[in-house]
């Protein structure tokens, strides 16, 4: 029974230990993603203003009357 008690409390220690180190891991994640879907939004808004910048410029150019 002592022993069963004792490996009882091992993988408890084990699973806690474990615990921490997911939860540390799925934070970092979850700053990862917030990290990479702000530069995923900086990026379409800075293709955005291009894209317009660009249809400014061809509306601009004369017509090609051939």
């Amino acid at each position: 029974m002592e022993n069963e008690l004792s490996a009882l409390e091992d993988k408890l220690a084990q699973l806690i230990q474990m615990s921490g180190k997911l939860r540390a891991e799925n934070n970092q994640l979850r700053q990862e993603l917030a990290h990479a879907l702000s530069n995923s939004r900086l990026n379409s808004d800075k293709m955005n203003a291009a894209k317009a910048r660009l249809e400014k410029l061809l509306a601009s150019l004369p017509e090609d009357k051939t």
